[in-house]
Parts: C-alpha cells; structure tokens; sequence
C-alpha cells in the first residue's frame, strides 16, 4: 500500500485500472488501455491494479472499489477522476485531458 501511495503522488497524472483477470470487459480494456498509453505518451503512467491480488487496496475507504474495471486518475496524491465500466479510448483520453 505504501508503494501504491507513492505512486499515486507522483507530479505526472496515473492512470490506475482496477482489474481481474476473469473479468470480460476488463480483458477488452487492456487493448484499449495501451491504445490511450500510446496517443498520451510520457505525459501519464498507467498502472493495472488486480483486484484479486490486492483487496485490501480495493476495499479501502479511499478507493471503494465495488466493480471492474474500474479507472481512477490520480495527480499529486488527489483523485481526480474515477469511473466504471467499460470507455472507448477517446472518452478515457478526453477525461484525462479535461481533469489535468
């Protein structure tokens, strides 16, 4: 958890996917996921979050993960952003552009 929260603080905006790897749309984010890490670049990190391997981060008071996927953007240790369900690259793109 300390590592997570380090990564979390970091002055570049973090992309964090809470995922399972027997999740359905959770496999159809991946593709989508490196499409959006290859049109932002070096500007943001993308970090992928197993749910199954990691449910005290996914239950925590802070990060309430109740689905997956589940995206949360993160800048300086502040959540700017989170949502569920599967996005379209564009719509991941634009929220990230509009939230940093």
């Amino acid at each position: 958890m300390e590592k997570f929260s380090q990564l979390i603080s970091s002055n570049e905006p973090v992309l964090i996917d809470f995922f399972a790897t027997w999740c359905g749309p959770c496999q159809t984010m991946a593709p989508i996921l490196k499409d959006v890490k290859d049109e932002l670049g070096e500007s943001i990190k993308i970090i992928k979050v197993d749910v199954d391997k990691n449910q005290a981060l996914m239950a925590s008071p802070q990060f309430q993960v109740r689905g997956v996927p589940t995206l949360m953007l993160f800048q300086n240790g502040k959540m700017l952003w989170k949502q569920a369900g599967l996005m379209t690259k564009n719509e991941i793109v634009s929220k990230i552009k509009s939230a940093v």
